[in-house]
């Protein structure tokens, strides 16, 4: 199993895409923020199949999620279902806030539905203890005017990236 960087155009094929002609808005917001640089796709690729996705956002209109500086914000954080259960979102998550951190992010935020259990645990596990706020509309999920929509209520939660969390996690 690798965990790499993938592309914008792998981002469209596993979202259904051949190109951005028929993708939807927030296929094509995606796919102008990682050729930008703004979106980094993490993946895990098992023989060339991607398995997972993790995208982190640098900078967005919402700087409660990510301001361009020293805070980045996790979404569209999925393994396939017949993958889930044996430490993959969890070896993903760790190595995307590893490289955060030693790019000198500071903090990290993730959103999560509150009716999502395994979710928060996970997220609680790795630290994501603090509830910035609750949430109405997404900004990495946009309409054909390529602005946030309204959404399913969920938490934005945080995590301060410090030395400690080295340590924590290597043990």
């Amino acid at each position: 199993m690798l965990i790499r960087k993938a592309t914008c155009k792998e981002m469209l094929r596993l979202w259904g895409y051949q190109d951005t002609t028929h993708a939807s808005p927030t296929a094509r917001f995606f796919y102008q923020n990682i050729s930008t640089g703004n979106a980094v796709f993490w993946t895990l690729d098992r023989g060339g199949e991607l398995i997972g996705e993790l995208y982190i956002f640098k900078d967005l209109g919402d700087k409660d999620f990510a301001d361009g500086k020293t805070k980045a914000y996790l979404c569209a954080f999925r393994i396939k279902d017949i993958y889930r259960g044996q430490g993959l979102g969890s070896a993903l998550l760790e190595y995307v806030l590893k490289r955060l951190q030693e790019s000198g992010i500071q903090e990290v935020t993730i959103g999560v539905e509150e009716g999502k259990e395994a979710n928060v645990a996970l997220y609680r596990r790795f630290g994501f203890i603090e509830k910035v706020k609750d949430c109405f509309e997404d900004p990495c999920a946009v309409g054909e005017d390529m602005k946030p929509q309204k959404c399913l209520p969920f938490w934005l939660l945080s995590k301060k990236l410090t030395k400690e969390y080295e340590y924590e996690t290597s043990r």
